[in-house]
């Protein structure tokens, strides 16, 4: 029964625009490159919750070298719309005293970067050793602020964009195995 339904979200509601073999495999090449880029060094990666957890989950998988986690939440949204003029509440705040230590910001999606923004200078304020960012996808199209972006999985159209962690306005299409459009 769940294979139907799945085949029928994916073919009448969901356009596949990167398969899940794809997604894991970038995945596990941004695993490599930070395995590299911190051999022999102490770093956490802090997820930006909830859609990054499926993108977390399987990057600190395939990360080969010992590393710490944590998480954070963050509102950028009022009553389902975003706030394009760069507002964000952290609504949970990380456990982990992060001054002197690499960190690496693991996001789902940036877009317009305001929210990332806001993210990156509390960050910045608690002193780390170094302050990096990955996310899977980018949006860059819609960039309004200047970031930096360390570690990229995808650049992504101006699309409407739901599964592997990301849902639509009413919460649901986070638990497909693929980045999909929602028609």
């Amino acid at each position: 029964m769940g294979t139907a339904i799945y085949k029928t979200i994916k073919n009448d509601n969901i356009d596949v625009l990167i398969d899940t073999h794809t997604l894991q495999s970038r995945i596990t090449e941004l695993a490599l490159e930070i395995t590299n880029d911190y051999a022999g060094q102490h770093f956490i990666l802090v997820c930006i919750l909830r859609g990054g957890v499926l993108f977390l989950s399987d990057l600190m998988r395939q990360i080969s070298i010992p590393h710490h986690i944590d998480f954070m939440a963050v509102s950028s949204y009022v009553d389902g719309i975003t706030k394009s003029e760069g507002r964000a509440r952290i609504t949970m705040d990380l456990l982990t005293d992060i001054e002197h230590m690499n960190v690496i910001l693991v996001e789902d999606i940036i877009d317009t970067g305001h929210t990332l923004k806001h993210v990156l200078n509390l960050l910045n304020s608690r002193s780390p050793k170094s302050l990096r960012v990955c996310t899977l996808l980018d949006k860059r199209i819609r960039r309004e602020v200047d970031i930096e972006i360390d570690y990229i999985g995808f650049e992504i159209p101006d699309k409407f964009i739901v599964g592997y962690g990301l849902d639509d306005i009413e919460g649901y299409w986070r638990n497909l195995p693929y980045i999909g459009v929602n028609k």
